[in-house]
C-alpha cells in the first residue's frame, strides 16, 4: 500500500471513528410529542407550593414555611400585554405565574399554540416567580406579605411596556408594602419592592426573589450536549447544575432542604434554563446577595433564590430594593443587549459548551449571514464557504502534496523493489525522497483533523441556539434544527402517504433526500483518486460514504446541509488544485473501474 493511500485511509478512519463515537455517546434526542412546550411534570400538579422563605438575619436562623393556596390559578389577576408577551400577575402572593411568548409556537404549523413559559399553582405545570421580604428580628410571617397574601392593585389595570402596575399590602402592625412591576418591550421585568414603616418599632427584614418549578419539566431532553436546569453567574464564575444534581445536594440546615448556597459579592444572577427558554433572577450590580439552588424532596419543587442583605427600617423610614427578572426566549441579540445594559456575562446563559472559543464566533458569523441573506439554510452554506476559505491555505498545501505524491508513485515503486524485505532501508530511502522533493506525506490528514472540532461546534450551535429553531430553508425543510422530514418511502413527498415518524427505525432506514445527497457527495469525493489496490481497503472505502449517510441521517437538517456543502466545496477545490499541479483526476474512469470491480466480485 503506497503512503498516499495509507494516509488517506488513516485520516478517513480517524474521522469515521470520532463521528461514530460522537454518535454513540451523544445520539440525537428522541422526539417528544411537544418538544418545545412545557408539558405536565411527573409529580402531582395538585400538590400545594411549599416555598421556603430565605433566612433573614444571622440571629434568626429558623425557617418559615409558607403554603400557597392551591386555587392560585383562580385568584384575582392583573393582565400582562406587550408586543411579545401575554399573561397575568396573580394577586395571590403578587407572583408572576402566567406568561406566554407570542413570537414562538410549539410547532411549525401556523395554527399551533404559542409557547407557555410560566404557569400558576393549580395548573398542570406550576412554574413561577415570587418576590418578598423574609422576617427577622422577632418578626413573624404574619408581619410581612407571604406567598399566600392577597395584594390590592394601587395603580394600573394592565401591565404593558409603557405602563407599570403597583400592588399594595398593609400589615396589621402599620407597615405598608408596595410592589411596582414594570416590563420592557422584550422579556425583562423590573420589580421594585418598598417598605414604609409607619409603626412604632424598628423592623429587620431581607428582600428576596425566587423562581420555583414543580418537578422536572416533561419536555426535558436529557441530552448530553445540552444543559437544562439551574444556570447561575457569581462574580464572573458560571455554574450549570442539572436537575439530577440538585436531588443529590446535601441537606442545608439553614435552608431546610437540599441546597447549594453561593455568596455573590458584586454581580450575578440565577435561574432555570430550558432548551430555548429561560427565567433568571437578577439583583442590581454592586449588590451582594446569596445565590441558592434548592430542591425540596417533600413537595418535589426545584427552586432558585436571590437573597439580598438584611435591612433595618426604623419608624417613619422607607426602604426599597429593585430586582430584575428575565423570563423569555434565549435570543442571542436580546441577551447580548441586556449584557450591554449591565447584566454581567449574560450571554453565557446560552450553553456554548467546551468549544465556546469556536461556537461563539461561528454563531456570530452565522447570525450576521442570516441577517444579510434572510435565510438560515443559505446562511449555513455561506458559512461553509467562509470556513473553507479560511482553511484554504492549509488545504492547498495538502492537495499539492497529494498531487506530488501521485507523481512520485513510479519512484516509490522502484524504491520498494530495491529495498525488498528490508523495512529499514525502505523507510530511509522514502524519507530521503520526501525531503528531496519537499513532500509531507502526513499533510493530507490535517484538513480533516481541523474540521472535526468545527463540525462538533457547528452541531452545538445548530442544536442549542434558538435562532435555528423552526428556521426555514426551502421546500419541505422548514425547521433546520430538526431531521430531514423527507423520505425515500414516499419518494420525497411525491406519493400520498406520510414519511416515517422521526426517530423510528423506519425513519433511520428510509432516509431523506439530504442524507442521500450527503452520501453521494462523499462518494464522489472518493472518486478523485483510484481505489486502493488492496481488496480490504477498497471495501472499506466503498462502504464508508453510505455508512456516514445513515449515521448522519437523523441529525439536524442544518448540520447535514453544512456537510453536503463542505463535501461539494472540498471536491471542487481538490479537483482544481490537482489540475494545476499537472495531475488530472479521472473521476468517471474511477467510477467505471469501481463498478467493474464490484461486478467481478459478484460473479466470483
Amino acid at each position: 500500500m503506497d503512503d498516499q493511500n495509507k494516509n488517506l485511509l488513516i485520516a478517513t478512519a480517524l474521522s469515521f471513528a470520532v463521528i461514530l463515537g460522537w454518535f454513540v455517546l451523544f445520539p440525537p434526542p428522541d422526539p417528544a410529542l411537544d418538544p418545545d412546550a412545557d408539558l405536565p411534570p411527573t409529580a402531582e400538579s395538585s400538590d400545594p407550593t411549599v416555598a421556603t422563605t430565605p433566612e433573614a438575619a444571622p440571629a434568626d436562623r429558623s425557617e418559615a414555611t409558607q403554603t400557597a393556596p392551591t386555587e392560585a390559578a383562580d385568584a384575582p389577576r392583573v393582565q400582562i400585554e406587550t408586543d411579545r408577551l401575554v399573561g397575568s400577575v396573580s394577586l395571590a402572593g403578587g407572583r408572576i405565574d402566567d406568561l406566554s411568548l407570542k413570537d414562538y409556537r410549539v410547532s411549525v404549523e401556523e395554527s399551533a399554540d404559542v409557547v407557555h413559559l410560566l404557569n400558576p399553582v393549580g395548573s398542570e405545570n406550576p412554574y413561577y416567580a415570587l418576590f418578598g421580604w423574609a422576617p427577622g428580628g422577632g418578626l413573624t410571617i404574619d408581619d410581612v406579605p407571604s406567598v399566600a397574601t392577597e395584594w390590592m392593585v394601587e395603580r394600573g389595570d394592565t401591565l404593558t411596556a409603557n405602563s407599570p402596575i403597583t400592588l399594595r399590602w398593609d400589615s396589621p402592625n402599620g407597615v405598608t408594602f408596595r410592589r411596582t412591576i414594570a416590563v420592557d418591550e422584550d422579556y425583562m421585568f423590573t420589580v421594585t419592592q418598598s417598605v414604609e414603616n409607619a409603626g412604632d418599632d424598628t423592623m429587620t427584614i431581607a428582600p428576596y426573589g425566587l423562581i420555583a418549578r414543580h418537578g422536572e419539566p416533561a419536555s426535558l431532553k436529557n441530552f448530553f450536549i445540552l444543559h437544562e436546569g439551574v444556570v447561575a453567574m457569581a462574580d464572573g464564575t458560571l455554574a450549570e447544575i442539572d436537575y439530577g444534581d440538585m436531588t443529590d445536594f446535601a441537606v442545608d440546615a439553614s435552608e431546610g432542604a437540599r441546597a447549594e448556597v453561593t455568596q455573590v459579592e458584586d454581580s450575578g444572577w440565577i435561574g432555570f434554563t430550558d432548551h430555548y427558554w429561560m427565567t433568571t433572577m437578577i439583583p442590581g450590580n454592586g449588590t451582594p446577595f446569596r445565590q441558592v439552588a434548592k430542591y425540596n424532596e417533600t413537595s418535589n419543587i426545584y427552586q432558585t433564590e436571590a437573597v439580598q442583605p438584611t435591612v433595618s427600617i426604623g419608624p417613619g423610614e422607607t426602604r426599597e430594593v429593585t430586582t430584575q427578572l428575565f423570563a423569555g426566549a434565549k435570543e442571542w441579540e436580546t441577551i447580548r443587549d441586556y449584557q450591554g445594559d449591565g447584566v454581567d456575562r449574560f450571554i453565557d446563559s446560552i450553553d456554548w459548551g467546551w468549544f465556546f472559543f469556536l461556537t461563539k464566533p461561528i454563531f456570530w458569523l452565522l447570525h450576521h449571514l442570516n441577517v444579510l441573506i434572510g435565510n438560515m439554510g443559505w446562511a449555513i452554506i455561506g458559512l461553509t464557504l467562509i470556513i473553507k476559505a479560511v482553511l484554504f491555505p492549509l488545504a492547498y498545501k495538502s492537495y499539492v502534496s497529494m498531487a506530488k505524491m501521485k507523481e512520485l508513485q513510479p519512484e516509490m515503486q522502484k524504491i520498494k523493489e530495491r529495498a525488498g524485505d528490508d523495512r529499514q532501508k525502505l523507510q530511509q530511502e522514502m524519507m530521503e525522497m520526501y525531503k528531496k522533493e519537499k513532500v509531507n506525506p502526513a499533510s493530507g490528514c490535517l484538513p480533516i483533523l481541523l474540521q472535526i472540532p468545527i463540525f462538533f461546534s457547528l452541531y452545538k450551535v445548530i442544536f442549542v441556539t434558538l435562532e435555528l429553531r423552526h428556521a426555514p430553508w426551502l421546500g419541505p425543510f422548514q425547521d433546520l434544527s430538526a431531521p430531514d422530514p423527507t423520505s425515500i418511502m414516499n419518494v420525497f413527498g411525491l406519493l400520498p402517504w406520510a414519511a416515517p415518524e422521526p426517530g423510528s427505525i423506519l425513519a433511520l432506514v428510509f432516509i431523506g433526500i439530504l442524507p442521500l445527497l450527503l452520501g453521494i457527495s462523499m462518494w464522489l469525493q472518493q472518486k478523485l483518486n483510484p481505489a486502493p489496490t488492496d481488496a480490504t481497503q477498497a471495501m472499506i472505502f466503498a462502504w464508508m460514504p453510505w455508512v456516514f449517510m445513515f449515521m448522519l441521517g437523523s441529525f439536524a437538517s442544518g448540520l447535514v446541509v453544512y456537510w453536503i456543502a463542505n463535501n461539494t466545496i472540498t471536491f471542487t477545490q481538490q479537483y482544481l488544485i490537482m489540475r494545476t499541479q499537472g495531475y488530472k483526476p479521472d473521476v468517471f474512469g474511477n467510477i467505471k473501474s469501481g463498478i467493474k470491480r464490484d461486478t467481478k466480485s459478484d460473479e466470483k
